[in-house]
């Protein structure tokens, strides 16, 4: 059964061409679902069934430094709300519920 991990490894990037580097070292490792660089906090998110190890050895084979901060289950998406969202305006405002009735020559009915 295939159950992804979230690795999280600090690594020193100090320009783009770094990201760029380290992005393309280990993008090219199998069973990676996704990869995301955080230039300001020096940091490498791995998503996926790679093991870390073999990550942070792509990434000192380039000549990064890098060091496993945590391994662990990636957060479960949001679930997306329901309900409709009213705009900041409208919060003050009642909601207003209506009926309608397939027109047959009589009235309309709006509460």
């Amino acid at each position: 059964m295939y159950i992804p991990q979230k690795t999280v490894i600090k690594v020193t990037i100090n320009c783009q061409l770094c990201k760029k580097d380290v992005l393309k070292a280990v993008t090219k490792l199998p069973g990676i679902d996704t990869v995301a660089v955080d230039g300001q906090k020096g940091t490498l998110t791995v998503v996926g069934d790679v093991d870390p190890v073999l990550v942070v050895k792509r990434l000192r084979k380039i000549g990064k430094t890098a060091q496993i901060i945590s391994v662990g289950p990636p957060k479960p998406p949001e679930p997306k709300p329901s309900l409709l969202l009213l705009p900041p305006c409208c919060n003050q405002c009642e909601l207003v519920g209506f009926r309608y009735a397939p027109y047959d020559g009589g009235l309309c009915n709006i509460l």
